[in-house]
């Protein structure tokens, strides 16, 4: 499926104002992360967990109502098989609470209520805490696996195709987590789980778009050999322009309803995915393929300064090609 029969835009002119826009907003999202600090979760922070049984089916939204009245964002969701009507309640850590302890304060105020908004009999069937220092595992182990992947997809794509084009996918991943990241502060998300597995996908997502278009300039590259690398690299981005859409705008979609019918739970984890996906399309375009044209740029302009002047190549798309008709001519000629 096209939807272009034959696109001719040119990306590659508007790519330093790109640049100028993301650094904008990378740079507002580092204030503000400065100034107010980046919300973390219950799973990174600490906290308490509640496992309620009921005695009839009860809406995630019914119990977080009735939990309102409780300082701090709370986690309600679905636990175990449907009909054990069992649902699992996150509370964000008392100030007061020594590490390792659980309050009976957390436990006596979820209980109360939820008796007082009077939405089926219930009781307490598991309490579990998680402390702060279990927080500080989970934050470690979220970067380590952010940046194997990051270091994964560098050996990949400098393998498959050159070094310049893995440092500009690279650049264009870390773009997309930074975004992402001042985006999230924008709205006042917190950094949890769902959000670190959100990350994680968008940076896979983001470098296959990546990759789809590399691929093309790489094959692009047999029979434009005497164009320009600008030129070559705006044409592949043209030619798979209705695939990027068409990948993009389903998938967008899909996360779209995620966020609208998903529920609280998801909110953070859908919302990091719809930025991402935006941010991942449009760094693929902008940001990766102008740091590829940049740095393939100055190691050619470096390889043809350090050669003796002897061995200094004319580019191939400065040299004229012969005509075989004017060879034969000439041929004729010498006899």
């Amino acid at each position: 499926m096209k939807i272009f029969s034959t696109p001719d835009f040119n990306f590659i002119r508007w790519r330093w104002h790109a640049i100028a826009l993301s650094l904008v907003v990378v740079f507002a999202g580092a204030a503000v992360i400065w100034t107010k600090g980046l919300p973390l979760g219950i799973d990174f922070k600490g906290g308490t967990i509640l496992i309620f049984k009921f005695d009839q089916t009860v809406s995630e939204d019914a119990v977080r109502k009735a939990l309102d009245t409780m300082p701090g964002e709370k986690v309600v969701q679905k636990y175990g098989a449907a009909a054990a009507h069992e649902v699992l309640v996150r509370l964000p850590q008392s100030v007061e609470r020594e590490e390792g302890a659980l309050l009976e304060k957390d436990v006596k105020a979820a209980t109360a209520a939820i008796q007082a908004a009077n939405i089926g009999k219930f009781e307490i069937i598991g309490t579990e805490v998680v402390g702060p220092v279990i927080g500080a595992q989970l934050q470690r182990k979220g970067m380590y696996a952010t940046l194997s992947s990051i270091l994964g997809i560098t050996a990949y794509i400098a393998f498959r195709f050159r070094f310049s084009f893995a440092l500009g996918a690279i650049a264009a991943t870390f773009h997309d987590i930074l975004v992402t990241m001042a985006f999230l502060a924008f709205f006042g998300y917190e950094l949890s789980l769902n959000v670190v597995a959100a990350i994680l996908t968008i940076t896979g997502y983001s470098v296959n778009d990546t990759i789809v278009i590399f691929d093309r300039v790489r094959e692009n590259f047999r029979f434009m050999r005497r164009d320009s690398l600008e030129h070559v690299v705006n044409t592949s981005v043209n030619q798979t322009l209705s695939r990027t859409i068409i990948t993009a705008g389903t998938t967008f979609l899909a996360v779209l309803a995620l966020y609208v019918f998903g529920g609280e739970v998801l909110k953070g984890f859908a919302f990091t995915m719809l930025v991402g996906i935006i941010s991942g399309t449009y760094s693929t375009v902008f940001i990766a393929a102008a740091i590829a044209i940049l740095l393939s740029r100055k190691k050619a302009e470096a390889r043809v300064a350090a050669a003796p002047p002897s061995q200094v190549v004319v580019p191939a798309q400065t040299a004229v090609p012969r005509d075989s008709g004017s060879r034969k001519k000439n041929g004729r000629k010498g006899r």
